[in-house]
């Protein structure tokens, strides 16, 4: 019996460096490929037994592999790579189920990788971005995000990517049509070593719930469905908070 193709998919994109045209190192030592091992392992775990449209194929959540190990400037290495590994899925999917039959994707990218996911969010595959310690840029494009869902997650105590032009790039996109949301991960890190378990757990929340296979904590949606001339403070929660509310939401309707 041959495998029903997925129906959806997530994309996940490492970090890497601003400048480097090398390849990544082998295996293990490929550092900002294994911190996103557990971000994997738990949403392979959740979609397992889910399905956005409840009769489709399984989730498929699949790793970019970069051909350099640095942005490089205007070459924008990982970008091309997030692009081309789009274009392979809908050429699998054309080949197994006909055309227009590709699944919809969930780019998740941690630093430069979220920078590589945000740039090739115009892809008509792309449905959302779920971006972790983002970096971006003031000068980076931000109408290929009209019509998506983005979700940037930043520590208020990195200190390798800026919060603040994370902040500022929410609002931009919005009012380039993005549905968009920032949560702060308060005395969190750039490696996501600090609450580790809180940025699993709530990347696996946000993925899933972008997917259709899970649900949105309700301030997410809200924050998603402000208009565009909204305050860039009005679409950016606190984890704690927002885990406080959930948890009262959640009694109250017991």
């Amino acid at each position: 019996m041959s495998q029903r193709p997925p129906s959806a998919v997530v994309l996940v994109l490492h970090g890497g460096r601003e400048s480097g045209t090398g390849p990544p190192p082998p295996g293990p030592l490929n550092l900002p490929r294994l911190r996103m091992r557990p971000f994997v392992h738990a949403l392979t775990r959740a979609t397992r037994s889910t399905r956005p449209s409840g009769d489709g194929g399984p989730v498929l959540v699949r790793q970019v592999r970069y051909g350099h190990r640095g942005w490089n400037g205007d070459r924008a290495d990982p970008l091309h790579d997030a692009v081309a590994a789009l274009d392979a899925l809908r050429e699998e999917a054309e080949a197994a189920s006909g055309a227009g039959s590709a699944p919809p994707v969930v780019l998740l990218g941690h630093s430069m990788g979220a920078r590589a996911a945000l740039g090739a969010a115009g892809h008509p595959l792309v449905r959302g971005v779920v971006g972790l310690a983002p970096w971006c840029p003031p000068g980076d494009p931000v109408t290929q995000l009209a019509g998506r869902d983005v979700v940037l997650v930043h520590s208020d105590q990195d200190r390798m990517t800026s919060p603040q032009a994370t902040q500022t790039f929410t609002a931009r996109a919005r009012r380039a049509g993005a549905r968009t949301c920032m949560i702060t991960v308060r005395g969190g890190d750039h490696a996501m070593i600090r609450r580790a378990p809180d940025w699993h757990r709530l990347t696996t929340e946000l993925v899933t719930g972008l997917l259709g296979s899970g649900s949105l904590p309700g301030p997410v949606g809200a924050a998603l469905a402000l208009p565009p001339t909204a305050d860039p403070a009005d679409g950016t929660l606190d984890l704690d908070r927002l885990r406080a509310a959930t948890s009262e939401a959640a009694s109250t309707s017991r």
